[in-house]
């Protein structure tokens, strides 16, 4: 079983294009997505289109909820969110909304006998960030019931065993925080052979299209800057 797990692409089409069509050069047998379809950038409804129309299976992540509930549920009131909350709210159709809301939080799959959790942040809090070497992380990873967490949120990647325990973060398609304005990703191979194998794969994007979008649009200068620079 080959798996694709993306996340975090936060409304940027030529992104998730562009990691989509890596994925299928990997000849994958099914995607997932950890949520945050919208906020931050300007392409909601087609990022929510292009998701439904591959049958991509797909939790929900903070900011998904945050514009749902059209209030800061899970976001931090910030300069940009005030800004890119109510902007995407009026931007997104109705049925796309309802796509969004009727999302689950997390999912379960067992896998030639390994025991997978799916989430956007923790299975304690959708908005906890979860980096490798946390403590917050240790304490999750000791009290998980499965084999593997594999969760996104922080946008940074990572993989790390904590005993006979894997914690995987497949980092962000659309709003890198790695320091380049690369999409990352992760593929998981389970075989009964080799047992379960985990790749984070970077890859660029053409980011200056987006660039363009969100100035001509007139974003915030600090938002357009973190998907150029791959910062925060």
């Amino acid at each position: 079983m080959k798996i694709a797990v993306i996340s975090d692409i936060h409304a940027n089409v030529y992104a998730l294009m562009n990691a989509l069509e890596d994925i299928d050069s990997e000849k994958v047998d099914t995607i997932i997505c950890l949520g945050d379809l919208v906020g931050y950038g300007p392409h909601p409804n087609e990022v929510i289109s292009m998701i439904r129309r591959r049958h991509i299976l797909c939790i929900k992540g903070n900011y998904d909820i945050s514009v749902v509930d059209n209030e800061y549920s899970f976001i931090r009131e910030t300069h940009i969110n005030s800004f890119s909350l109510p902007w995407t709210v009026n931007e997104l159709r109705e049925e796309n909304r309802i796509f969004l809301k009727n999302l689950s939080t997390s999912l379960t799959l067992n896998i030639l006998n390994k025991n997978l959790l799916f989430v956007h942040g923790s299975p304690n809090k959708i908005n906890e960030y979860l980096l490798k070497d946390d403590d917050n992380t240790l304490n999750i990873m000791n009290d998980l019931n499965e084999d593997v967490l594999i969760c996104a949120h922080t946008h940074i990647p990572g993989i790390k065993e904590f005993g006979n325990k894997v914690y995987i973060n497949c980092g962000s398609v659309g709003k890198p925080k790695i320091g380049r304005p690369n999409s990352t990703y992760c593929i998981l191979t389970i075989t009964k052979e080799d047992g379960m194998k985990v790749q984070i794969k970077e890859i660029p994007y053409a980011y200056k299209r987006i660039i363009k979008d969100m100035t001509i649009l007139e974003f915030p200068n600090g938002l357009i800057q973190s998907l150029e620079n791959g910062l925060e």
